[in-house]
């Protein structure tokens, strides 16, 4: 199979791919066509079937495997299948490790990096409240092993949430070097703990979207009432220590407009912030250009960074 991140405008493609998404719409004119979004391992990519009712068209829905046959074209400077023929696939025509995008490290690598930097986590609360979930929890682990990180903007694929955290932590355990004034006990737990709500505010692949909790509530109160049911189990657990820690989960978003239902009030709080959102911000530039293949070096306006990006010249 030709996977999307190899296709170009002008091409014409036959294989079987991922439909993640399958909408009904209608034209200026009234007429019926089909938006699809197609998925493998490498991204995802826009497709219409401009005449759904037409012979070669068959039956499919959402999170169906389908073989189609189109041309590559491009629309507002994005590039989509202009889809002739489609049919759903059957079982045995696909491997369904071609269509999942999945991280380029290792799980159990990840894994092993998590477990240590747990270990480094001296204050017996808070180590034991890490224990109960990272390793005792079988259950939560492995969720927590194939979720993403997002849905769309960062690491929004299989091992994204635990490479997301152990890049945080990373960071967090720097600047815990760095400036003292930081407790480093409090920084590395809030930071290995404060998207572990994404496990239940998104669902597992390969529909990745979001949960009725997670659009109600979101990750950081579930996040919070998480930690606070799992406190529970923990005796003499001091309440300080629970606020505390809570306080940070609550405001790693650093901002109110950006979900966050406190602003950051401790320095652990700040810290975990600002690593949250490098980590994010990085990887988010790391993804939009691992996925332009032009050969130019502005890429254009990005709503995100409210930018026109620019990639960093040769020399």
């Amino acid at each position: 199979m030709r996977f999307l991140n190899e296709l170009h405008e002008g091409d014409r493609i036959s294989g079987i791919y991922l439909c993640k998404q399958k909408q009904p719409a209608v034209t200026k004119n009234g007429k019926p066509y089909e938006n699809i979004i197609l998925q493998d391992k490498t991204g995802m990519m826009d497709g219409k079937i401009w005449d759904p009712n037409s012979l070669g068209i068959d039956d499919f829905d959402a999170l169906d495997y389908i073989e189609v046959m189109g041309d590559v074209t491009s629309f507002a400077g994005a590039m989509q299948l202009n889809i002739k023929r489609v049919r759903k696939a059957g079982e045995g025509e696909y491997n369904p490790a071609d269509y999942l995008p999945v991280s380029e490290n290792s799980t159990d690598d990840m894994y092993t990096q998590l477990v240590a930097m747990i270990g480094t986590v001296k204050n017996t609360y808070l180590n034991t409240l890490l224990k109960k979930l990272f390793i005792e929890d079988k259950e939560f682990l492995k969720s927590f092993e194939e979720h993403s990180a997002a849905k769309t903007v960062h690491h929004g694929f299989i091992g994204g949430l635990m490479e997301h955290t152990l890049s945080v932590a990373r960071l967090c355990d720097y600047m815990a070097s760095a400036y003292p004034v930081i407790k480093r006990d409090m920084l590395i737990t809030a930071a290995l703990l404060h998207d572990v709500g994404k496990t239940r505010e998104l669902s597992s692949f390969p529909l990745n979207d979001y949960t009725d909790e997670g659009q109600l509530l979101g990750h950081i109160i579930i996040g919070a009432q998480m930690i606070h049911d799992l406190i529970k189990e923990i005796p003499d657990f001091p309440l300080d220590l629970e606020n505390q820690l809570v306080h940070c989960i609550l405001a790693h978003h650093g901002e109110l407009e950006y979900g966050s239902p406190k602003k950051p009030a401790m320095v652990e709080a700040v810290a975990l912030n600002l690593a949250d959102n490098t980590d994010a911000r990085m990887e988010t530039l790391t993804e939009i250009f691992a996925a332009d293949k032009s050969k130019k070096e502005w890429l254009g306006f990005n709503r995100i960074f409210e930018s026109n990006l620019r990639k960093t010249g040769e020399w």
